[in-house]
């Protein structure tokens, strides 16, 4: 005859089992896991990437996981929505996904519905438009790119802006372009292999820091006349932002915007969008580049906000315009 007490505890350690597998799905199944998209390691926006998934972490007890992945640019950013099937947020500027969902610029060749299933969730730091060139030479103006070997980037959003600026002020066969990675201007610049770079980044941005804390550097100044021929925002970058650019810097930004799709559920979008707001504070107390954000930042947008986002900002008493909603 089995002996009872044998029986009863293999019964006990199976119950313990059960319990203690049913207690990791549950958590596994607690735990929502979201790709963050952004730019190339180093730069200012991998470094939010990085500071807003510590934020997600600690204001929802681990509940969403925000893992960033390194990225070549916006463009990049946008054209993964085609195939992205989970829980994707990605960075870029609202102009980007306009051209998206008509189908125009970098789009034209792949037009796509999905593009249609972009949301909106919450606004960033505006991208700021950096000429960077080697030499304290004071206030400049963009007539001294002219005859220098500068670096853009290579397939990104900034380096498609720089282009269009050189056309605009008839420097596109006034400036020789090195071929490289974006994320590799200071270092050419400090070894003497460039006399320039251009980076879109929040400000201060890291490139443009590192630079400066290697050589003295001169930041290009846009006259209101270039600004405005341009149609971006009029930025200006106060003097002391950069090591030796004592002088303010008038430049341009476009505004940015951490978009999802669709097939992100309403209950993830609203808690990533109050977590967002309710963590602003304090990530603004350890990087600067966070005290720029308002909720009026938000007409900025281009396309609709994801319900649970603007479920959140309806509870908030936030305004939200009518073409977002």
């Amino acid at each position: 005859m089995r002996n009872p007490f044998c029986f009863l505890r293999h019964a006990l350690g199976v119950s313990a089992a059960t319990l203690a597998l049913a207690s990791l799905a549950f958590s596994a199944q607690a735990e929502t896991r979201v790709t963050y998209k952004s730019a190339a390691a180093g730069t200012s926006y991998y470094l939010m990437g990085v500071e807003l998934s510590e934020a997600v972490r600690k204001g929802t007890d681990d509940a969403i996981i925000l893992a960033s992945e390194e990225s070549q640019g916006s463009v990049q950013n946008v054209m993964e929505v085609l195939a992205r099937q989970g829980n994707y947020v990605f960075t870029s500027p609202s102009a980007l996904i306009e051209q998206a969902m008509a189908g125009e610029g970098d789009f034209a060749e792949r037009p796509h519905l999905r593009f249609q299933e972009i949301r909106g969730l919450f606004p960033l730091p505006p991208m700021t438009m950096h000429f960077v060139l080697a030499g304290d030479k004071g206030d400049i103006n963009f007539s001294a790119l002219e005859g220098k070997h500068i670096l853009i980037g290579r397939g990104t959003f900034s380096a498609r802006e720089a282009t269009r600026y050189l056309g605009l002020f008839d420097l596109d066969e006034g400036v020789r372009i090195a071929d490289a990675a974006i994320n590799s201007g200071p270092d050419a610049l400090k070894n003497g292999q460039i006399d320039g770079f251009v980076t879109a980044s929040a400000y201060p941005s890291p490139g443009v820091i590192e630079a400066a804390g290697s050589l003295p550097i001169s930041l290009v100044s846009l006259t209101d006349e270039q600004v405005e021929q341009t149609g971006a925002l009029r930025q200006l970058i106060p003097g002391g932002t950069y090591p030796g650019v004592n002088n303010d810097v008038q430049t341009t930004s476009l505004p940015v915007i951490a978009y999802t799709t669709t097939a992100m559920d309403d209950e993830t979008a609203y808690t990533l969008t109050r977590t967002f707001w309710e963590r602003l504070d304090a990530m603004a107390e350890e990087a600067p580049w966070w005290s720029s954000i308002t909720p009026d930042m938000l007409a900025n947008m281009t396309g609709m906000l994801h319900p649970g986002a603007l479920r959140y900002y309806q509870e908030a008493g936030i305004e939200v315009p009518d073409a977002l909603r």
